[in-house]
């Protein structure tokens, strides 16, 4: 059943991909743009969109029955998940827009999630008795239906600044757009560099003291440019760590991101050494002919429905849960602080729209703004902080 579930995603990361080409090819045709044309090549792609996503849920489903609990426990079932829910999202709001654009932007952004997911570990393993409740699947499918929906609004939004940032001169907005391009660019190094280091089985094992004084042991699958807590490396043939973390810090992870910002560095140099060109303004022609008024409308629907659904998922359930398992219904652990921030700005968001009039290049520079702390929570708290939600 696990390697039924294993081949169901492969299949399903395939075919967004297939779809991201078909979706392409409805936008730019360099036989013409003959609107018939485009429909077809769009009719096929949201077509192969919708098979990948049927086979993504027979993923979650086989691995939910092989697993005996939601698969939405540790880092990659919930990041799989969440790229499952954004597809979903999207075809849902291409059957309202009937936006091809948008699945040109949508599908890679859901393959990259997916990508990063599968970088950590896959294997199915036994509930720790904090997560063996109920509420984890309807906290965290709740919560990341939520943030899938508001990550539509991040996606047309990203679309619309292509389109709208002037790309002939520099200046603040195009600094900014590239940046997030960067940001992109570095979601796939990560995934190159670890699938390169993992073809290369390259292990490096430390004896460390964690924040309560135990002595423990940790792998790491990237030469370690930053070490754990008094660590000692046990290997004398690997990289020894330029610096120590205090215990505070998940050294493993923090060394991953270290190794992902460098090797997007890498990555997005030899692009711009290509191409002569900032990657917005080489994707812009693809964008020329997106109505931009619609794509705003987009944005701001997708975050009028996931905001709601966030808000029951990521606080109302989860402060049930947090009663339940800990007998109190708050408390100042990092990912609930960073859901308590995340929802404080999309109700900022809603209200400089709806009473401020921010619409527009305003609410889409707010729109990437919130997804970037959606992603913050996703990466930085999962992966650097320690703290009750830890179990990646």
């Amino acid at each position: 059943m696990a390697e039924l579930s294993s081949n169901l995603l492969y299949a399903a990361f395939i075919l967004y991909l297939i779809a991201t080409f078909l979706f392409g090819g409805s936008i730019k045709d360099k036989r013409g743009a003959e609107e018939k044309k485009q429909n077809k090549w769009a009719k096929l792609g949201i077509f192969i969109t919708i098979i990948g996503f049927a086979a993504q849920i027979g993923y979650f489903i086989t691995r939910w029955i092989a697993a005996g609990h939601a698969p939405v426990s540790n880092l990659f079932e919930f990041t799989t998940f969440f790229g499952m829910m954004l597809v979903g999202a999207f075809i849902l709001i291409y059957f309202l827009y009937k936006t091809p654009a948008l699945g040109l932007f949508a599908l890679p952004i859901a393959l990259l999630i997916i990508a990063y997911a599968s970088m950590f570990p896959t294997e199915i393993s036994p509930l720790i008795p904090a997560l063996q409740s109920d509420w984890l699947h309807i906290h965290v499918t709740t919560a990341a239906a939520g943030q899938s929906i508001l990550a539509i609004s991040f996606i047309t939004a990203i679309i619309y600044l292509i389109k709208f940032v002037d790309q002939t001169q520099s200046s603040k907005r195009t600094f900014w757009l590239e940046a997030i391009m960067f940001t992109l660019v570095c979601t796939l190094g990560f995934v190159i560099i670890t699938s390169s280091f993992a073809a290369m089985d390259y292990k490096a094992n430390f004896d460390w003291v964690d924040k309560h004084g135990a002595e423990v042991k940790q792998e790491f699958n990237l030469p370690a440019l930053v070490g754990p807590n008094e660590g000692k490396l046990i290997e004398t043939d690997r990289f020894e760590p330029l610096v120590d973390m205090p215990a505070l810090i998940n050294a493993k992870k923090l060394n991953t991101v270290i190794w992902s910002i460098g090797a997007g560095l890498v990555l997005y140099g030899l692009i711009r050494l290509i191409a002569r060109k900032r990657v917005a303004a080489l994707i812009k022609p693809i964008v020329k002919n997106v109505n931009l008024n619609l794509l705003d409308e987009i944005s701001y629907r997708s975050v009028l429905i996931g905001f709601p659904i966030f808000t029951l998922g990521a606080l109302i359930f989860a402060m049930i849960w947090a009663q339940v398992a800990w007998t109190r219904f708050w408390g100042w652990d990092p990912k609930e602080v960073w859901a308590l921030v995340t929802w404080l700005f999309y109700a900022a968001f809603l209200h400089l729209r709806m009473s401020k009039g921010w619409q527009g290049e305003k609410s889409a520079w707010l729109a990437v703004i919130g997804f970037a702390i959606i992603m913050f929570n996703l990466i930085f708290v999962n992966l650097v902080i320690a703290g009750l939600h830890s179990y990646a």
